[in-house]
Order: structure tokens, then sequence, then C-alpha cells
């Protein structure tokens, strides 16, 4: 059985070896063109949203009605846009959203279904309460205002199901999913919740005693996106210096070789074979002579 031959790269033809490293290098650049394409995507899509909150955040209040009417769904464009509210909270369906990152806690926030006068029902975010003290649950949750409430609202569209699929205990929700919550309260509420918005309360009047802790404000972060965008590219760009150095460094040390090889040819014989062989020629010569 004859053995097994290992072929390295530099066993290959160099013209072969080098249309594999440029090779390699093309592949590395798509890669990096496709990294960098994503990230500059990711980039116009935080751009757009920061557009957006600048647009309408700090615009003046309007009747619901204006944004989402009757049987109608919320234009991602009015995302943030604040609305007036007159109704009443139906105070015994809050519910309390799990595990939100607020306070360097995970704190809980607070969602209550709003009856306007026109029956629909929003629900509104009323802010966020941190853990108890001494168990995992808030120690106690601030309540509505009773009665005839004017509330202000910025709106924003639900949320999807958490991926990992993790569920709550009674009287929580895992993320502010709206057809889970209409599942969850009462089928009069449920029937009437508005399911393409919530509302991020900023105000009430009423104000009441005391009040959930109020979001944050949005980031105006634009992110890293735009500068791994770059980096991408200059990546695509290194990629084809370095295979550029190995081919150059390659050819130096072979012709460095081919001048070491060329320069051991022309050495002259070391002294000693030089002697050796005028001895030779000495013996040679006097054999000649004593015949």
């Amino acid at each position: 059985m004859s053995p097994r031959r290992e072929v390295s790269m530099q066993s290959l033809p160099r013209a072969g070896r080098w249309a594999i490293y440029v090779s390699l290098a093309v592949v590395f650049a798509i890669a990096c063109a496709f990294l960098s394409n994503w990230q500059f995507s990711r980039n116009e899509e935080r751009s757009a949203q920061l557009a957006l909150v600048e647009a309408n955040y700090d615009a003046l209040p309007v009747p619901l009605a204006e944004l989402i009417p009757p049987g109608g769904e919320l234009d991602p464009e009015d995302q943030w846009h604040p609305v007036l509210l007159v109704g009443e909270y139906v105070a015994d369906e809050e519910l309390l959203v799990r595990n939100r990152p607020h306070g360097g806690t995970s704190a809980f926030e607070v969602l209550a279904p709003f009856r306007l006068d026109d029956g629909r029902v929003l629900l509104i975010d009323r802010g966020w309460v941190a853990p108890g003290k001494d168990q995992p649950d808030p120690d106690s949750v601030p309540t509505p205002p009773e009665g005839e409430v004017t509330v202000i609202a910025r709106l924003k569209p639900g949320e999807q199901l958490p991926s990992s699929g993790r569920s709550a205990p009674e009287g929580q929700v895992p993320t502010i999913h709206l057809p889970l919550i209409a599942d969850t309260v009462s089928a009069d509420t449920g029937d009437a919740l508005e399911l393409s918005a919530y509302g991020i309360m900023v105000s009430e009047d009423p104000a009441p005693a005391s009040a959930p802790q109020a979001l944050e404000s949005p980031s105006e972060d634009p992110g890293p996106h735009l500068s791994y965008a770059i980096q991408w590219i200059l990546f695509a760009v290194m990629g084809f210096v370095f295979i550029g150095y190995v081919i150059r460094t390659e050819r130096r040390h072979r012709r460095e070789d081919a001048e070491d090889d060329d320069a051991a040819d022309a050495v002259p014989a070391p002294a000693s074979r030089r002697r050796d062989r005028d001895a030779d020629d000495e013996d040679a010569l006097l054999d000649a002579a004593g015949r």
C-alpha cells in the first residue's frame, strides 16, 4: 500500500497558490460587503426612528380618532404622537409587565385599560414600579384616578410575544402583546381593546396622590451601526492588502533563495581541496618521470 502524499500550499505551483490566495480574499471581501450593507441598513432604520421621535414626541395632542379612527389602525408614521383621551380607567383590570429594565432592576410596568367616551378601550402604560424589598413582586402599585379622567398619552404599537415562550403569573404578562392582553382581561374590555397601539402616559387630570415612576424618554443615541459598516469595508480592503503582502513576501524569499544558490555556485573551492588536487598533479608528474 503506497504511503499517502500530503499536499501543502508550498507543494502547489506558484500560480495555483496565488489564485487560492486571491480567491480567499474575494470571498472574505464579499462577506464583509454583506455585513457592511447590513449595518448600513440598521443605521438607516435607526435614523428613521430618531426622525420619527423628533417629529412626533413633542407634537400637540390630538383626539385619538384623528390618528386611529374607529375600525382603523395606527399608522407607523404616527408612533410617539400624543393623543388626548377622556374617559375612565378600568382599575380592577390592571396588569403588570414583568422583567422591564428600569432603575437598574427587573422592574414592572403598570398597564391599565382606559375606556373612552366613545366606548373604545386603549391600554395605558402608566409607568414602572420597582420589585419589592423582600419578594420579586412590587410591595405596592399606585392605583389610577377614579371617575372621569383626562389623559395625555403617546401612541406606540404593541410588542411581539417573547421568543423564549416565557409566561407570567396571574395578573402579569411577559410583554405588551395586545392580543394576549385582550384575552387576559374580561371579555367586555378585551372586545373593545384597541389592538394596533397602546399609550404611554404623559399626564393625568386629576392627578393621583401617587403614581408609578414615568418611563424614560427614548434614547437619542444613533448607535454604532455606521462605524461598524465602515469597519467592515476596511476589513475587506485589509484582506487584499494582506494577500498582496503574502505574495510579495513569497516572491522576495524565492528571489533571495535564487541569489543564494547563484552565490554558492560562484564560490571557489576550499584551499584544502586545491592542495589535494595539486598533490595529485605532482604524483602524476613523478610517475611519468619514473617511467
